[in-house]
């Protein structure tokens, strides 16, 4: 049996012990090649491949509903759920998401990357499910860290109140629980497995709780009992605790084992955790011995990027500022944060994939002293605006939130780009926003936002490459620059999209356009000198690597028709929805947000992006 024989799921439920190990080192092998040759997640995937079979051997997908957190660990699934044949084209334009995608197959019912949410699906499907008497089995997968999140445990309290019949396989790679293995665990584990057994077993505490004058005596007795074995052998005392019935620990790589753990689960009455134990990177050397560097993206931190600006500019500041902390959650290593753990290991915090906890966590320290400088992706700061808001802000407390991959971040999808930080960071009270346009200027602005920020202070930068530049062609402190002086329009580079308007500049100059350029280096609060000099202008035109309705652009036109001056304002940014996964240079240039793309409206031609106005015609109306 070769995996290209399988198109779907039913396929693997005749295939005998020998065929399955060779179909699982098939999938790894082209997992490798895969994911080598477009990126993505390695060590995940690797880990995942048995208790994938063993999953779609036991569940009929996609009458039976199985749900992925985190979703990068899916790879797997889709190989075997009839997206074999496109899989090499994981991650590129037009091709197959790296996360599970509902416009993909209907085997995949979330589009989840941001981790800890699946049991809160869960319970929401399960739910609906038993409403409608459907039959259908709901399946949630969780793991890579994903139970370290507290939306998971939200999600799992309401699970054990409800005693809806949901299967949870807590894939446990190393970042979840590590229960005591031995033999009387091992025995245990089988007899806790049977159902036969504990229905006999629950017969007889209610057997004993009958007892004439010592029943509650014995029942307690019992209780006791169990409870102290498991306490020191197993942890289920906090999953049962919350309602929740508890299988394991299991071989995550022994299909056979998988598979009747979860035909166990399915005799229980009301929600049942699966545990398997599975060693990320599976079958593949390099992940293996180097788990960190395979745990999220093979791409890792490449030199020369704004990320290697922001670690070599934290060090440096560390070094003179002994009260300066890091934070971030779950991600050291993509964010450029483990250079600063091995040189100063008690002023670094993990905190899991727990975003609330980290922002609110921050801002204790911040009143205790300490100046945390706190590490997230754009995206997943999304998932604490509340605590940024009313836990930070409110309290005007010096957090630097330092955001990696804001703006289009290209191959991980909708889930993944960071849009929305600029909208929403702009509208929090005492926030200042800083937009680096180069490697230096990050470097500058981390300083800037340690000396000069008595509030909270957010830094964005994109994934892509971060130019170069001499230190005379930086800013300071909370000014922009203007890097370039005309009189017809005035073009206005937040961050990345400076290098757009710059080169836009240069092809408008070719065809007689004088433009000013300004790199605002400070998107909140907006220098004055700069809007003072973008009024004299016919046009200005804005251009951020966000959304063009509520950030930058719009704060710009507010603030130059508070007055009227004559002066029409054009905002270019992404269109408000979810955009699909593709090189971010690639999506920048189809919404025209690229030099190229600004020269062709100036020239006439219509913007690429829904909204957008002919910059001539206002050129022109703006003269009349």
């Amino acid at each position: 049996m070769h995996l290209d024989s399988i198109r779907t799921p039913a396929d693997l439920r005749n295939l005998g012990p020998a065929e399955l190990r060779s179909l699982s080192a098939e999938i790894r092998t082209r997992l490798v090649e895969a994911v080598d040759r477009s990126g993505g997640h390695l060590g995940s995937n690797l880990g995942a491949v048995e208790l994938t079979i063993a999953l779609h051997r036991t569940f009929d997908s996609p009458h039976d509903i199985i749900l992925w957190d985190t979703g990068h660990q899916a790879y797997v699934h889709k190989m075997l759920t009839g997206r074999l044949t496109d899989f090499d084209t994981l991650r590129q334009p037009g091709g197959l998401s790296g996360y599970p995608s509902r416009s993909e197959s209907a085997h995949d019912w979330i589009e989840n990357s941001h981790a800890s949410t699946v049991l809160s699906y869960a319970h929401g499907l399960a739910t609906a499910q038993a409403a409608s008497g459907s039959g259908r089995r709901v399946v949630a997968v969780i793991g890579d860290g994903g139970m370290t999140g507290g939306m998971a445990f939200e999600g799992l309290n309401n699970l054990g109140h409800s005693g809806l019949g949901v299967t949870i396989l807590l894939n446990d790679n190393g970042r979840s629980y590590a229960p005591t293995v031995g033999r009387l665990s091992e025995s245990l584990i089988r007899i806790r497995s049977n159902p036969t057994y504990m229905r006999r077993q629950k017969r007889l505490e209610e057997l004993a709780e009958n007892l004439p004058w010592v029943g509650e005596l014995a029942e307690r007795g019992i209780s006791a009992t169990k409870a102290a074995i498991r306490e020191m052998l197993e942890p289920t005392a906090f999953f049962e605790t919350l309602g929740v019935h508890y299988l394991g620990p299991f071989d995550g790589h022994d299909i056979g084992e998988i598979e009747a753990a979860l035909d166990n689960a399915k005799a229980f009455d009301g929600p049942v955790v699966v545990h398997v134990l599975t060693q990320k990177g599976r079958g593949y050397e390099p992940a293996e011995l180097d788990p960190i560097k395979h745990m999220h993206d093979t791409s890792g931190i490449k030199p020369g990027s704004y990320t290697e600006a922001f670690t070599e500019a934290l060090l440096k500041a560390a070094e003179s500022r002994p009260e300066l902390v890091a934070i971030t959650a779950a991600m050291p290593d993509s964010t450029g944060l483990l250079p600063f753990r091995e040189r100063f290991p008690d002023r670094c915090f993990d905190v899991g994939i727990a975003e609330q906890h980290a922002v609110t966590s921050a801002a204790g320290m911040a009143m205790g002293g300490l100046r945390p400088v706190l590490v997230l992706y754009s995206t997943f700061l999304t998932r604490a605006i509340d605590q940024v808001n009313l836990d930070v802000a409110l309290h005007g407390q010096p957090v630097v939130f330092c955001l990696d991959r804001a703006g289009i971040t290209g191959d991980d999808g909708p889930s993944h780009h960071g849009l929305l930080d600029l909208v929403l960071l702009s509208k929090v009270p005492g926030m200042t926003i800083f937009a680096p346009s180069s490697y230096q200027e990050l470097q500058q602005m981390l300083e800037d936002a340690l000396e000069l920020c008595d509030g909270p202070a957010a830094i964005r930068w994109p994934k892509t490459a971060a130019p170069h530049v001499d230190w005379d062609e930086t800013g300071s402190g909370l000014r922009g620059r203007r890097v370039r002086e005309g009189t017809d329009v005035c073009l206005l580079g937040a961050g990345k999209m400076l290098a757009a308007a710059s080169g836009a500049a240069d092809l408008l100059a070719a065809e007689g356009i004088s433009a000013t350029v300004w790199d605002p280096r400070v998107i909140r609060p907006l220098d004055p000198e700069m809007l003072t000099d973008a009024a004299r202008h016919r046009l200005v035109v804005t251009a951020e690597d966000g959304f063009c309705e509520g950030g930058f652009g719009t704060s710009v036109r507010d603030r130059l028709t508070e007055k009227p001056t004559g002066t029409r304002v054009e905002v270019m940014g992404f269109p408000v929805a979810h955009h699909a996964h593709g090189k971010p240079d690639e999506l920048l240039a189809s919404f025209g947000l690229d030099a190229a793309g600004v020269r062709e409206g100036l020239e006439g031609n219509l913007c690429r992006c829904t909204g957008y106005q002919n910059i001539v015609a206002a050129v022109l109306a703006a003269g009349e």
